[in-house]
């Protein structure tokens, strides 16, 4: 009993002094605040990416955070003439977009969603933190959680992918992982892009979006709120204009969603420019009123506009705007600071600043990262290899190290990252021929070398896929087939009759159809990272076994997009049955092929659905059943299947389990995930794998524009992927 109420007197002891300690702060910004000029106040909301004159606007109070600094040497003297030199002393907050790695580079966010392995994400955004924080970098530009729907557009690669519920927990994982405790090594994530920013029309960079508000609650915004109750210290808009109305400017997101009804308190930043572009989306003659209106709709700071530090003063003289709203900005950016520590300890260690990079462990977590992201689409057999001891190694992403990093690596080395061909050295006797120069290459000499040297070998690896510079902000494409001659070179080896085993290295999910015909294997990989190299070479020799999962829609050709699992059924579904165009024999006076959804090239259905990814071993599912038959609002289903490992390999399976309301006061998806879990086998072995699933988490937002579980009829599926299963029947009353 006493030892209970000294439990009790210390959790309410700790409860005061977090009180006390948050009033102190409150205290020292309130203080700050009325010391501050108005322009010191707008300065404080103004962030900049460097140039010579950098040094005397902070001087004068000038910025507030900037970007895209990271000498530790450079940091801390600019650092100092913040700290030291300006009337108030208020640190600078130092950002960078650290989306998959500083100097350790794990795979590209849609490679960390392939993982389904949200621990494993948010150990390597902690890593991420832990490296970036010793070279003074406090506030990164991460986690994307904009749902993308369409791999046209080049920024899939920096998200989890097409669905609401992965999206989520990989989003809330890359929090944690980037704020951590609360100490020196946590840097503030910023959740971004609110939002819609992945269902840009045609997949084309920046594009215009008509969500509605119904699609908005139920697709688009589950993940920001994921991230918003997972405590992210920050928000950025998007360059978008959903329903005419550009992010930056939209007081309905900002304010009334984003902040009255989910309650964030965090600081909003625009995305680059984004305040001023409201100018060429024509919702702002110029850039005061562009300022007005971002203002008004409550973002806290500017990125590189120029904007507020150049209008706001006018604006509140010409009472457009009032010093309370510029208050409350600084406010919750002196806040930021206060959590990050900065005011405290606002200098990097110079010294000590390489200890934290590329440490054993940080480099064993990427590896481990690009082994569990890697999918596994075609295996006759050959995979793992045995009896290999010459393997031709060609293709023009075998030895690229600069290319397997991907996009948004800005601060990862070449000399640190451990390519395929050198991996694979270690493992085979390897004939090395290039295939071709770069991915686009079309050049047709290197193919025959790689053709004639597959003769002399016991297999091949093509390694081919998309450079870095493919994929990422502003690369969209409308062919998603390989570039250049990389086809022609698979088709090239296979010819030669030996093993073929295809590795692609990509930012985005490519149309590789032709290219699974022309090869035994297939291994996918979004650009890997740091250890790409020796993970690929773990997975072909079987030290590893696959277990990643598409978290995207595979599609057959471009023009398929938009395509994914969790889509509405049509008024005429397509169940299966498709005439092609090779099938079509037109007879005099027919004038129809039968009247349902598909398309007549290329049919109804994907390349690879949602959740797919083979093993080296095989699994199988049985004896789906459920507690009940019936539940009701509060209640929890509980939903048990046996899973077993039928196969020679210990491995791991992501079970997933999906769910479909068959009737709605508005239409709902044919299947939505709603749980995953990683279950490790031992070869011949089965388990019961149990899911709790509450039955809150069917809500949606109803035909009465409210968030309600409405009563009817169910049907659940705990598979391998969003197309397999059979499912059972449940109700709710």
């Amino acid at each position: 009993m006493k030892k209970t109420i000294y439990f009790l007197a210390a959790a309410v002891l700790a409860l005061l002094s977090g009180c006390a300690a948050k009033d102190d702060t409150e205290k020292k910004i309130d203080s700050l605040v009325s010391k501050m000029t108005l322009h010191e106040k707008v300065g404080q909301m103004n962030q900049l990416s460097g140039g010579e004159w950098l040094a005397e606007a902070v001087e004068k109070g000038e910025v507030g955070s900037i970007l895209n600094c990271t000498d530790p040497a450079e940091l801390n003297r600019i650092q100092r003439i913040a700290v030291e030199k300006s009337r108030l002393g208020i640190p600078l907050l130092i950002a960078r977009d650290v989306i998959h790695g500083f100097k350790t580079i794990f795979p590209i966010p849609l490679g960390l969603a392939a993982t389904f392995d949200p621990e494993l994400v948010e150990k390597g955004a902690r890593i991420s933190a832990i490296e970036a924080s010793a070279s003074g970098i406090r506030w990164t530009f991460s986690p994307m959680l904009d749902i993308a729907r369409d791999p046209r557009w080049g920024r899939i690669a920096e998200g989890s992918g097409e669905d609401p519920f992965l999206d989520a927990i990989m989003g809330a994982a890359m929090v944690r992982g980037y704020q951590g405790d609360g100490d020196s090594t946590s840097i503030a994530a910023c959740i971004k892009h609110f939002v819609g920013y992945g269902a840009a029309e045609g997949g084309r960079d920046y594009n215009t979006t008509e969500i509605t508000e119904r699609s908005l609650r139920n697709v688009y915004f589950p993940a920001f709120k994921a991230g918003v109750d997972e405590g992210a210290m920050t928000l950025m808009t998007s360059f978008n204009a959903n329903d005419g109305i550009p992010s930056t400017g939209n007081k309905w997101l900002i304010k009334d969603i984003l902040r009255d009804e989910w309650g964030f308190d965090g600081l909003v930043v625009t995305d680059w420019n984004s305040a001023g572009e409201m100018i060429a989306h024509g919702f702002a003659k110029d850039l005061k009123e562009a300022t007005g209106k971002a203002l008004d709709a409550g973002v806290d700071m500017d990125m590189m506009s120029y904007g507020y530090i150049s209008f706001i003063e006018e604006l509140v003289k010409e009472k457009k705007i009032s010093e309370k709203q510029i208050d409350d900005a600084v406010r919750r950016i002196l806040r930021l600071k206060f959590k990050l520590g900065l005011f405290d300890n606002p200098y990097i260690d110079e010294q000590r600043a390489g200890e934290k990079l590329y440490a054993p462990e940080h480099l064993e977590a990427a590896k481990q990262s690009a082994v569990e992201s890697a999918i596994l689409l075609k295996n006759d057999g050959v995979l793992p290899f045995k009896g290999v001891n010459t393997l031709l190694v060609t293709g023009p992403l075998a030895d690229a190290p600069y290319e397997q990093l991907g996009t948004w690596a800005f601060d990862g080395e070449e000399s640190h990252t451990v390519t395929p061909l050198e991996a694979l050295k270690k493992e085979f006797n390897v004939i090395y021929e290039p295939g071709t120069e770069y991915s686009r290459d079309k050049g047709t000499a290197l193919v025959a070398r790689a053709r004639s040297a597959a003769a002399r070998a016991d297999a091949a690896v093509v390694f081919v896929g998309e450079e870095a510079i493919l994929s990422g902000e502003a690369h969209s494409l409308s062919d998603l087939n390989l570039q250049g001659a990389q086809s022609e070179l698979i088709a090239a080896v296979k010819q030669s009759g030996k093993k073929v085993v295809v590795v692609v290295i990509a930012g985005r999910p490519l149309t590789i159809g032709r290219d699974l015909e022309n090869c035994n294997a297939m291994l996918y990989s979004f650009h890997p990272g740091t250890m790409g190299g020796e993970a690929v070479a773990d997975l072909l020799t079987g030290k590893a076994v696959p277990s990643g999962k598409t978290p995207v829609t595979f599609l057959k050709d471009a023009g398929q997009a938009p395509f994914y699992y969790n889509h509405f059924n049509t008024g005429r579904p397509n169940n299966g049955t498709e005439t092609l165009l090779d099938d079509i024999s037109l007879k005099a006076g027919q004038t129809s092929l039968g009247c349902t959804s598909y398309y007549l090239d290329s049919g109804y259905g994907p390349l690879f659905p949602f959740g797919y990814g083979l093993s080296y071993t095989t699994f199988e599912y049985s004896g789906l059943t459920l507690d009940k038959m019936s539940y009701s609002n509060g209640d929890t289903i509980e939903a048990r299947v046996n899973l077993s490992n039928t196969g020679e390999y210990d491995a791991v399976e992501v079970a997933q389990l999906y769910v479909r309301d068959l009737v709605g006061s508005v239409v709902r998806p044919v299947k939505e995930l709603k749980g995953f879990q990683r279950v490790e086998m031992k070869a011949g072995e089965t388990k019961e794998v149990t899911f709790s699933l509450p039955v809150a988490d069917l809500a949606f937002w109803t035909l009465n524009d409210g968030y309600a579980v409405e009563k009817g009829d169910f049907q659940l599926w705990i598979a391998g992927d969003s197309a397999s299963g059979e499912p059972v029947s449940f109700s709710i009353d």
